[in-house]
């Protein structure tokens, strides 16, 4: 590069300098006034705050994708807004109303599991089986967050919210696990339905070989050697090598046994028959009232006041059981801090003042050259 050249870039750089020093009135209303006021706005602005319940609760990545997907659902969140409402909290409940994408209610109400399924970096699997496992891992505290204003206000706003995802949330859980137990039921029943005319054939061909043995005539016994020791690892199987009268009596209880199962099976089909009727009656009872603010403890009361009606052994036990299962779902949906404190969030207005400066700054640049250029070209030639 000769002389030449750099005095030529050191003139355009004074020019661009020069520019800017012209139009420095217009580059500072234009850029840092309108920062400032920025800056000041959100200063200005009320102040949202935060309040976070964190539960003891261990879910898997699948198990928390539903459980957000239950709070989120549109019929929840209809119930939420009612709640709100009726608390007197129509701008909260507006703001959710509002609310068109998971993100926006995310800013609202959000949940957080810990450790965080990232931090296990599935992106470094290198085999199915690795990423299987990754996905398995499970979050051992779940943290809900509640963003809103006035910070007066806050307690309360996050008590109806908590209410809802403590008392109604647990039951979309209830309806599905009676749906699952009812569908386990029913192929129990059908696998007994198939196995039902197996067992009955056999026990046909077990009668019949019964039938035909005693029409036998025994053996002579002076003609089998003696000294012989037959050992079998299953008798029944087996027992055409005994002498008749063992036949027999080995057929005998193989007709027994077989009739025993087929007795058994009836009645396990006639108890998973009573179950899935139990069930039935359950699931009904929660779908007739899942659309309407329904809570656990209510549905806890349901099953309390169901007892005294089963009197048979085996419905009471199953529901006695059914009832503890319920409870401990109740016992698990409780934060391990009753009444944490409410934090305000930072405004960051120093900070967004200063990105609005200098993309206003920049702006202002631009169009200070620009009015330059055009003054210029408007200018008489001499």
């Amino acid at each position: 590069m000769d002389k030449a050249d750099t005095s030529e870039e050191e003139i355009d750089l004074i020019d661009y300098f020069r520019v800017l020093w012209k139009r420095k009135y217009f580059i500072f209303l234009a850029s840092v006034l309108p920062a400032f006021f920025i800056g000041l706005i959100i200063f200005l602005l009320p102040r949202d705050y935060k309040i976070a319940y964190t539960y003891n609760m261990e879910l898997d990545e699948k198990a928390f994708k539903v459980l957000e997907d239950k709070f989120y659902s549109t019929e929840n969140l209809k119930k939420l807004v009612e709640k709100l409402q009726e608390s007197g909290f129509d701008k909260y409940a507006k703001k959710l109303e509002e609310a068109k994408t998971a993100e926006d209610l995310k800013k609202v109400i959000s949940f957080e599991i810990s450790p965080s399924y990232f931090e296990t970096n599935a992106a470094k699997a290198t085999d199915v089986d690795n990423l299987q496992k990754i996905q398995r891992v499970r979050g051992r505290l779940l943290a809900m967050t509640i963003i809103g204003r006035p910070r007066k206000d806050m307690e309360k706003i996050s008590s109806v919210i908590r209410d809802n995802f403590e008392k109604v949330i647990p039951m979309y859980s209830v309806q599905e696990g009676l749906n699952i137990t009812i569908i386990n039921f029913k192929t129990k029943m059908a696998d007994i339905e198939k196995g039902r005319f197996l067992l009955e054939l056999d026990l046909k061909k077990k009668k019949a070989i019964l039938e035909k043995l005693k029409k036998l005539e025994p053996a002579d016994s002076n003609k089998i050697p003696g000294g012989i020791i037959l050992q079998f690892n299953n008798i029944g199987q087996s027992s055409e090598y005994l002498p008749l009268a063992y036949q027999i009596q080995a057929n005998i209880s193989n007709i027994i046994d077989c009739e025993e199962t087929i007795r058994a099976n009836l009645d396990e089909y006639d108890y998973y028959k009573n179950l899935i009727s139990f069930n039935e009656k359950l699931l009904d009872e929660v779908k007739n009232k899942t659309s309407s603010y329904y809570t656990i403890q209510e549905f806890h009361s349901f099953l309390t006041n169901m007892m005294g009606d089963y009197t048979e052994k085996e419905l009471a036990d199953y529901l006695n059981a059914y009832t503890k299962r319920i409870e401990n779902m109740m016992s698990i949906n409780t934060p391990v801090i009753e009444k944490p404190s409410v934090y305000p969030i930072p405004k960051g207005a120093a900070k967004k003042s200063s990105v609005s400066f200098v993309a206003l700054i920049m702006i202002a640049s631009f169009m200070a050259f620009v009015f330059e250029a055009v003054q210029q070209k408007q200018a008489p030639t001499s």
